[in-house]
């Protein structure tokens, strides 16, 4: 039996608490004493959690505070989860080798970090031309997607789960304004995953800046673009400070899906309530987080139009053009070249084939109509 379907909330409260203990591999200290009777909130395990994002950052921060919050919460306090933002304990991107050595219980990030490390781990954020935000929780949640993410990271002793989701992303901020291709040239510009490697082939110098950094290396001219998130954390950043320039769509990420990382170890030294309950809370939390953005991206976005001055732009259809064939290019590169890779596209792709017929015919049909009738 699977491990998720084993971990139901039916039986949750009264599975009895078995004689294990957490252990930090790294540093041999205690995760939490599990005594017979269970840990109490008086005698409770710890766990920390260090993530890629600045403390208490809206939207991505936070959702990681809620995973804790609500792990904390549900289990009356035996389970107490400390969050570290970036740099606090370790820097934004060496989280996922935190988790793995144990240095930290949980993390909370977006795979396409990992991607050096493991080419296939970006799909289980984002890919050029992907999925929406509910197509890909159909994927991870009841196609391939969890089942293919945990066995990718199995060797490193790490369990992934979908920690939430931004939503559909922009395109990212420009100093100048980008009204054909050959505008890309000589670009330097901070933008992640995939789609960091489509726009290299168009001749653009790309950094992975980690998100603390990125506002003063827009301003001081470091870089010359810059994408994030949405309107809602991008306000929040201040980038409409340093760049006039708002495009969309996001075509790098339709939608994009973080991460909750688990030490396996740790996670399996928990009595079988407690699993339940840190699996319940970060599904609670990613709800939450989706939400969020979904409620505030709109009014950040007329903050930032109507009393900062941005300029809201839209890709030329020659630009998203090149833009798609170049993300074709990529795909078939790194699926050549890694055989999970190849796996877990393939199984993205045929999914997306699939959906795509029911979200067109379904929500852009009425969504089309409904917009005639709002103007």
């Amino acid at each position: 039996m699977k491990r998720r379907e084993f971990l139901t909330w039916a039986g949750a409260a009264g599975i009895a608490a078995t004689a294990l203990t957490g252990c930090n591999s790294e540093t041999g200290e205690q995760a939490g004493a599990v005594t017979a009777n269970g840990p109490t909130p008086a005698d409770p395990i710890r766990w920390k959690m260090v993530t890629t994002w600045p403390k208490n950052f809206p939207g991505l921060g936070t959702g990681a505070n809620n995973i804790a919050k609500y792990i904390t919460d549900m289990s009356g306090g035996r389970l107490v989860v400390d969050v570290y933002g970036a740099g606090e304990i370790v820097p934004a991107l060496e989280v996922f080798d935190a988790v793995k050595a144990g240095t930290a219980q949980m993390g909370h990030g977006a795979a396409y970090y990992w991607q050096g490390k493991m080419p296939a781990a970006a799909f289980f954020a984002a890919f050029p031309f992907g999925l929406t935000a509910d197509e890909m929780n159909g994927w991870l949640y009841h196609g391939e997607g969890i089942e293919l993410w945990e066995e990718l990271y199995a060797p490193h002793g790490i369990i992934p789960r979908p920690g939430g989701n931004t939503g559909p992303q922009m395109g990212g901020w420009f100093r100048k304004p980008i009204d054909s291709v050959e505008d890309f040239k000589g670009l330097k510009m901070r933008l992640p995953g995939i789609g960091g490697e489509v726009l290299r082939r168009l001749d653009v110098s790309v950094v992975n800046t980690p998100g603390g950094e990125l506002f003063q290396a827009l301003n001081d001219g470091t870089i010359d673009a810059a994408e994030w998130v949405g309107p809602f954390n991008d306000l929040a950043f201040g980038f409409h400070r340093a760049a006039k320039y708002y495009y969309a769509p996001g075509w790098q990420e339709p939608s994009a899906t973080m991460e909750a990382l688990i030490n396996q170890e740790a996670f399996e030294a928990l009595p079988a309530d407690l699993q339940a309950i840190v699996e319940g809370a970060i599904k609670s939390a990613a709800l939450d987080m989706l939400s969020e953005f979904t409620a505030r991206n709109n009014r950040a976005l007329k903050t930032l139009t109507e009393e900062h001055g941005v300029e809201l732009r839209y890709f030329s259809d020659e630009i998203m053009e090149a833009l798609f064939e170049k993300s074709n290019e990529v795909l078939a590169e790194i699926t050549e070249g890694d055989e999970f890779a190849k796996r877990v596209f393939e199984s993205l792709t045929d999914y997306r084939r699939d959906v795509a017929g029911w979200t067109e015919g379904s929500e852009y049909t009425f969504l089309t109509s409904r917009q005639r009738f709002l103007d």
